[in-house]
């Protein structure tokens, strides 16, 4: 390690203070201020050593310049994660908190080769198919539905509200998700990723998941699930679980986050005049706030020296889109407002194959809440809000706003603009299961009435 005067000191309750330790990601100071740690990183040059959890260690690349090549080299770092040592050899804990979202899994996040561009196509391929005007159609009724459940309050949390439940309703429509099967989806995803009874809402999300890939086997409508059994790849039943848990999981939690973090910004920024520039808005948030901070876990195929480090085949490496997007070198690329040259949807081939529908998601549902709450503020000071710990994600823990109590209105859509609404009617539940009257159940019978 460096130990010119220049370094800078580790950011306070950072245990890697003065011992050379890998640099943890987690807990209440790097949530706090994780900027801070990258700035302490970069002393190390292009990648540092840093720990996940407790006993996972990984080495984290903040460098931009180092981050695209690792992003755009296949060859070279691989995403299959049973090549990870640590993990082949027992050093990680089984019940580690952040398995989940690095153990393998059968999709094309965890693919490489033939096998990835097979199972990606079937997923750009069925994105394709989706029709914008019908999806920000889609996204503004889940809007009207949700700020209705608040609007005469006068106050709202709009991240538990609003922005955390948006992503997973949108979804559950595009994905032809009947009532009870939607309402398990969404306490399965909700479980995950909050850590709330997380085994049991994994086994909820896989069951669910797996009667939904059986019904539109039998039954398949106008929906992406569909589209993807239809894809020449022809998907086997465990492939398209594994890869609807991965478009619905992982399209979630970063959505959720984009859309809070974009709030955040136009609610603590004059220059965004609370509800003006939400373009602007959620490139600013994209560069400075990514949703996924810190992730794109890859492998080293051989024994190799990177931007300067020596990494074993099998190393577990990680991009930091946060501090890859804050590098010094880039500040000119930063303030061009129309340049969108950051890695917050990551790059390469594994980049996000669904960035274009996210964005339009974020665009129509913070558009439509202004609309709504046309005078809508923060309702606490800035400094007493908090960010939720953990190594991937930038996610806020709740987002306070007020606003004047507006009376609900209730706006009918037309079924006919609608894509899927008469399957979704006609299929129903679970064969042998009733309506248990969850989120997604009482949505679609507010939908109706």
């Amino acid at each position: 390690m460096n130990t010119d005067s220049t370094v800078p000191v580790p950011p306070p309750g950072c245990p890697a203070h003065a011992t050379g330790e890998p640099v943890p990601l987690y807990g209440s100071e790097f949530a706090a201020d994780p900027q801070a740690y990258y700035e302490y990183m970069r002393h190390y040059g292009p990648t540092a050593p840093v720990e996940l959890a407790p006993g996972v260690e990984a080495t984290l690349v903040t460098d931009y310049s180092a981050a695209l090549q690792l992003l755009q080299n296949a060859s070279s770092f691989r995403k299959d994660s049973r090549r990870w040592r640590d993990f082949n050899d027992g050093v990680i804990s089984p019940d580690s908190p952040v398995l989940p979202l690095l153990v393998y899994r059968p999709n094309c996040m965890f693919s490489d080769g033939a096998e990835h561009m097979r199972l990606r196509q079937a997923v750009t391929d069925s994105f394709a198919r989706v029709d914008s005007h019908w999806l920000s159609e889609s996204t503004e009724r889940v809007s009207n539905y949700l700020i209705a459940q608040f609007s005469t309050r006068g106050s709202a949390d709009l991240l538990n509200d609003y922005a955390k439940l948006l992503p997973l309703f949108v979804f559950n429509e595009l994905f032809g998700c009947p009532a009870e099967i939607g309402d398990r989806v969404l306490f399965g995803i909700s479980g995950i990723f909050d850590g709330v009874n997380a085994e049991k809402a994994n086994e909820v999300l896989s069951q669910a998941v797996g009667e939904l890939v059986a019904l539109k086997r039998s039954r398949p409508g106008d929906d992406v699930t569909s589209w993807l059994m239809q894809h020449q790849a022809a998907l086997t039943n465990e492939e398209m679980a594994h890869q609807l848990v991965l478009l619905l999981g992982a399209g979630a939690e970063p959505l959720r986050n984009l859309i809070s973090n974009t709030l955040h910004l136009l609610l603590t920024d004059d220059r965004y005049a609370a509800g003006g520039l939400i373009e602007e808005a959620i490139d600013t948030t994209l560069w400075k706030n990514p949703p996924m901070a810190n992730y794109a876990p890859h492998y080293p195929a051989a024994d190799m020296e990177f931007a300067g480090q020596k990494l074993a085949a099998g190393d577990l490496v990680l991009v930091s889109f946060a501090a890859a997007n804050t590098d010094p070198v880039l500040a000119a690329s930063r303030h061009a407002s129309s340049n969108r040259s950051h890695l917050a949807w990551s790059a390469g081939p594994h980049a996000c194959p669904a960035k274009d529908p996210a964005r339009l998601i974020t665009v129509a549902a913070i558009e439509n809440l202004f609309n709504r709450l046309p005078d809508v503020e923060l309702a606490v000071p800035e400094d007493s809000l908090t960010w939720r710990p953990g190594p991937f994600n930038r996610a806020l823990a709740a987002l306070p706003a007020r606003f004047h109590p507006v009376r609900a209105v209730r706006q009918q859509p037309d079924a006919q603009q609608q894509p899927g609404a008469a399957a979704r009617s006609e299929q129903g539940g679970a064969p042998g299961r009733q309506d248990r009257g969850g989120l997604w159940s009482s949505f679609l019978s507010w939908w109706k009435a």
